[in-house]
């Protein structure tokens, strides 16, 4: 009787254990934590990588989403995107300052001190989160509105979050800044941790408060998953660079101009519009001036009239001057990673305007110069005619071919002519003795 009672429980026993291990190894398997970074100004780009981030998290249940940051600042619009997906993420967000010499500076602190989670590596600083100009001028009233918008953003999120509130908004009215052990101390941050593995264990059974309530993280044994920007997102974030986008709008007028200079090349013309498209989506999230962009096209056109108009150099000089006056306003901003370096306007300015002298000055040769081929290229070459010419007709044999030709004067067959003018299929000759 017990060996039948054992035999019949002894099959369900192991199946509820398969069971049980199978959910277990389930669960352990949904244990995920993706991790992204953003390296470099805080822009379109970056935002919508990181929204996009937030939903790959959810959609992989992910226990958390971490970024690791590394900016000197940014767009204030973009910031503020990425503030509000991160607010209203029901995957906890885990923003860590990484590596060691990175920093959350300007738009990046207000990103830190929404996250659920803030950390720090060794050796970073975040702060100076004034507010600068980004595309227009701000006089004292503009300047003290914008900063007072910002403080405000700045002390509700840090209240919101639970950290330093005086200290953010000192970080927005006096550009203060502090290390990650001060940033600790001062309850800006939730710890300092060495690396992203150390990380995970830190902040592993930490209680979180997202839109969809509490959650404790569990995260020491869970599997990081590493994302990176896809092609699109880096192709994006590179050209958003103030000296790419300049360089690439300069290339795509070199295109276009060699293509309107020499048509049917094609592949200039190509190239130039694409670069000129790339460029302009740049300027969308760059603080372009659009009269620095209107200088240097100036610029372009005073390079080409130089070689049509006599001006003694004074066109190429003005050309320059324009060049250099709309490089240098062409990005207005006071933030320093929107400005474009000496080194490189120079470089520009010069190969521009030897670019466009010595490519127009050729095109201008080649269109002065007389036609050699065709049925222009017939006037003043020489010939023999082959019949009698009179005004009335004739025959003439140029460049090994037979035309129809006539003469003012009477040609004998055999005598040397030359061509003096070519009237649709006819042409006009005289003996080449009556030429002097």
């Amino acid at each position: 009787m017990g060996r039948k009672l054992l035999s019949c429980i002894l099959p369900v026993l192991l199946l509820a254990a398969a069971g049980a291990a199978s959910m277990a190894l389930a669960e352990s398997q949904g244990k995920r934590v993706l991790a992204v970074r953003v390296d470099g100004v805080i822009n379109p780009v970056s935002s919508e990588f990181i929204v996009k981030s937030l939903a790959r998290a959810r959609e992989m249940a992910a226990e958390a989403l971490v970024i690791e940051l590394d900016t000197p600042g940014g767009l204030d619009t973009s910031m503020r995107s990425i503030v509000r997906a991160v607010r209203g993420s029901d995957i906890p967000v885990v923003v860590f300052v990484s590596p060691s010499g990175g920093r959350a500076a300007s738009a990046g602190a207000f990103i830190v001190l929404s996250s659920h989670i803030a950390a720090m590596a060794p050796g970073t600083n975040i702060g100076a989160a004034h507010p600068v100009s980004v595309g227009q001028k701000m006089d004292s009233t503009m300047s003290e509105k914008a900063t007072n918008d910002a403080a405000a953003y700045i002390r509700a999120l840090a209240e919101q979050t639970g950290r330093n509130a005086a200290w953010a908004e000192d970080a927005v009215r006096k550009s203060i800044s502090a290390t990650e052990n001060e940033a600790l101390n001062m309850q800006v941050i939730d710890l300092v941790s060495r690396d992203m593995h150390t990380l995970m264990k830190d902040i592993d059974g930490r209680n979180v408060s997202t839109v969809s309530g509490q959650r404790v993280l569990r995260t020491s044994d869970a599997v990081l998953v590493f994302e990176e920007m896809g092609l699109r997102h880096k192709l994006l974030n590179f050209i958003s660079d103030p000296s790419v986008a300049y360089m690439l709008m300069l290339l795509g007028f070199y295109g276009i101009f060699f293509e309107l200079t020499n048509p049917g090349t094609i592949f200039p013309g190509v190239t130039g519009s694409i670069f000129l498209v790339l460029a302009f989506y740049a300027f969308q999230t760059l603080p372009v001036n659009y009269a620095g962009l209107l200088l240097i096209i100036l610029a372009i056109i005073l390079f080409i009239l130089e070689v049509k108009v006599v001006s003694h150099g004074l066109l190429t000089v003005g050309g320059v001057v324009a060049m250099v006056m709309g490089s240098l306003m062409l990005f207005d901003s006071s933030a320093p990673f929107y400005a474009l370096s000496i080194s490189v306007i120079s470089i520009a300015v010069t190969v521009t305007a030897v670019f466009f002298l010595v490519t127009f000055g050729l095109a201008y040769k080649a269109y002065r110069r007389k036609p050699t081929t065709g049925i222009e290229g017939l006037a003043g070459m020489e010939g023999r005619a082959a019949t009698d010419i009179t005004g009335a007709g004739g025959m003439v044999a140029v460049r090994g071919e037979i035309w129809s030709a006539y003469s003012e004067e009477i040609i004998h067959k055999g005598d040397a002519v030359l061509v003096a003018e070519v009237s649709g299929l006819k042409i006009k000759v005289r003996k080449k003795e009556a030429v002097s």
